[in-house]
């Protein structure tokens, strides 16, 4: 990637402070959902670490109460060692009343030391960007029941907004906001932005073809009473990717997707981009920050949870049933 695109991924750290990239991200999905998001220190202080954020949610038309979420951000002993979104409590009508939704942002971003604030690989912006919208999927909730609240949506469709959002983390005008230089304040030079921008596509044959490959070892287990896994997993590594598995090895071993409720699912991840891909192209791509789209968003998409099938969702988004043709366009494989 580097000697092909020229991309810098240390020097592109410099560029992405977390205190900047938080300020950034932050303010992205105020203005494209219609909310504000306001520090609250009473529910910081009485959160589980002393590095954990918290943060009321308002509408901002209405000033109505949403929500509330954490944002755990750094990495220590016992942690959990990934970044996910977890709810805590659901949005839903209770005795009467609406409860209101709690969510955690969790994640295990650099620390800042005395030197320098921590610094995010533009990765790490994606990862930050893609979980925070789950975080706003759990809280724009307006299901009535708990069981169908925010990300209790059909397992091939509870990917697809947070992938949507993964595009703006693509788009200049987007990054411009959420970067600058940790020492000078100056922005990215437009020749490293360009370099990232026309590397987004490298090695994605591979890394799409390991989906379907992994995809295609979760059906096949749990289709069958008994399986030799390092041997079926070689077996259809080598025919999607033409590449043998490195012997002695047993990557299945550690692929928690298929027993963590992903099991029998876990090809939701490229059929979710299916509908990410359309979603963007077809309502975001020409103006990534309108607030016309993103009401839309919030209230067919968003709002309605698993009150109703995720195509009609799609549906009502969209203004017509979905298309792959934005899914192929977006990995090269499409004019």
């Amino acid at each position: 990637e580097e000697a092909t695109y020229q991309v810098d991924h240390e020097k592109l750290k410099e560029y992405f402070p977390l205190p900047v990239v938080t300020e950034g991200v932050l303010g992205i999905y105020q203005g494209i959902l219609g909310l504000k998001f306001e520090p609250c220190e009473e529910m910081a202080k009485r959160a589980w670490h002393k590095d954990v954020l918290a943060y009321k949610v308002t509408d901002s038309s209405t000033g109505k109460l949403v929500g509330f979420f954490y944002m755990d951000m750094h990495p220590r002993e016992g942690k959990f060692g990934h970044a996910a979104c977890f709810g805590i409590q659901s949005g839903c009508e209770y005795k009467g009343e609406w409860q209101v939704p709690i969510a955690a942002l969790v994640c295990n971003f650099p620390k800042a030391t005395k030197d320098q604030p921590g610094l995010l690989s533009h990765s790490d912006v994606e990862t930050f960007f893609h979980e925070f919208g789950h975080v706003m999927h759990q809280l724009c909730s307006e299901a009535k029941l708990s069981m169908f609240a925010g990300t209790s949506v059909e397992r091939d469709f509870v990917e697809a907004p947070s992938q949507m959002l993964e595009n703006w983390v693509w788009q200049p005008s987007a990054l411009r906001r959420m970067s600058k230089h940790y020492k000078t304040n100056e922005p990215i030079p437009d020749e490293l932005l360009d370099s990232l921008l026309k590397s987004r596509n490298f090695n994605s044959g591979m890394f799409n073809m390991r989906q379907v490959v992994l995809a295609t070892f979760d059906q096949t287990i749990h289709t069958r009473a008994k399986v030799d896994t390092a041997a079926l997993l070689s077996e259809i590594t080598e025919k999607y990717m033409t590449l043998p598995t490195t012997p002695g090895t047993n990557m299945a071993a550690s692929f928690g997707h298929i027993a963590g409720g992903y099991d029998a699912q876990y090809y939701g991840y490229l059929w979710s981009e299916v509908y990410s891909a359309d979603m963007f192209a077809s309502r975001f791509e020409s103006d990534i920050f309108s607030p016309v789209a993103g009401a839309s968003y919030r209230k067919e998409v968003l709002a309605k949870g698993g009150s109703r099938d995720a195509i009609e969702h799609l549906r009502a988004f969209l203004g017509r049933d979905p298309s792959q043709e934005p899914f192929l366009k977006a990995k090269g494989l499409a004019a």
